[in-house]
């Protein structure tokens, strides 16, 4: 297949590798990048990852740790890493790609663009960003987008049906990005211009999530759990709003859509709420997307003078600043009395 016909991915974790079998399975070709060596070697001699080893992996998808190769063998990147190293990625693939490629992230955080570390700096100080922003700084591309939906890795690694949104500022990112990973009916992949939206939508997504595990385990019941998603969804679109996105991005596939189906066990934010719910707090707290999400949000919302109690309690309980249940009760007379 020809380098337009190629589908690179950056990153051979969970939803890269059940990204790359949903697509090796429609018949694409696909290169995934990895730097480890040892996963390379696993997913060549077993046809599996290690970190997603129910995915049965076609012989249609490759696997790399050569970023030269990925670049001249594929136009449309995916990066598929975590947040925390997606500087360091767009930086090393910025020394071989040019300005024909077109790179959209699968990554639901914030990011800060200028690398200061929050333990050093003020909320104010920081410029908390999206990944979008972080990606230009390394990347030689303007063609630069976001793909976010309700996909979880297990539920592409097994076939069921996936949707996801693929938003940029440039109709060409969107129109090649569906074309190369719409794989119905497995996985089928809308469109937007909505970049600032669908970021903000999708890694808010992942905080929220893990506000809804924390009231689960705290016992909330059916009727205020509904009235907490709607308030969680005004309260998204009104800093996407402050943020220059479109407001119904955030009752969307990115958002809502991505909060129904991520508030669930299968999701590691909205377990980690549960764990928290349940007294256990560690380092680990705040290693999930959403945690990051949430932490850097609320700096976010702060710079931009939106108020966002449910964001900032889970921020706070993550932080050690409050207790669960204490932050519970404080959103549950936030969601109650809100005006609309």
């Amino acid at each position: 297949m020809s380098r337009s016909d190629t589908v690179g991915i950056v990153g051979a974790g969970r939803f890269g590798t059940a990204l790359g079998s949903v697509l090796a399975r429609a018949n694409r070709r696909v290169l995934v990048w990895s730097r480890d060596a040892d996963v390379v070697r696993a997913i060549e001699t077993t046809r599996s990852c290690p970190r997603l080893p129910d995915a049965p992996l076609p012989a249609l998808l490759e696997v790399t740790t050569d970023p030269r190769r990925l670049a001249s063998e594929a136009r449309l990147l995916v990066m598929a890493v975590s947040s925390t190293n997606v500087r360091e990625r767009a930086r090393e693939l910025g020394d071989y790609i040019d300005g024909s490629h077109i790179v959209v992230h699968a990554i639901g955080a914030l990011a800060s663009p200028n690398n200061e570390p929050r333990s050093s700096a003020s909320a104010d100080s920081l410029h908390i960003g999206r990944v979008s922003e972080v990606m230009q700084q390394g990347l030689p591309t303007l063609k630069i987008g976001v793909i976010a939906g309700p996909a979880l890795p297990v539920d592409l690694a097994l076939g069921e049906f996936s949707s996801m949104v693929v938003a940029s500022a440039f109709d060409e990112v969107v129109a090649e990005a569906r074309r190369l990973l719409n794989a119905p009916p497995a996985l089928r992949v809308y469109g937007s211009k909505d970049l600032v939206g669908v970021e903000l939508a999708s890694a808010l997504a992942g905080a929220y999530s893990v506000a809804l595990g924390l009231c689960d385990g705290l016992g909330m019941g059916a009727g205020p759990r509904a009235v907490l998603i709607t308030r969680v969804v005004a309260e998204a679109s009104r800093l996407g709003a402050a943020g220059g996105a479109q407001a119904r991005t955030f009752a969307g596939l990115a958002g809502l859509g991505n909060l129904l189906v991520r508030a669930s066990d299968r999701s590691a934010d909205y377990q980690l709420g549960r764990r928290l719910a349940d007294g256990v707090v560690s380092a680990d707290n705040h290693r999930t997307e959403g945690a990051r999400a949430a932490l850097a949000g609320a700096d976010l919302a702060r710079q931009l003078h939106v108020r966002m109690p449910v964001l900032e309690g889970v921020a706070a309980v993550l932080a050690g600043k409050a207790e669960p249940r204490e932050a519970a009760a404080l959103v549950g007379e936030t969601v109650a009395f809100a005006e609309e």
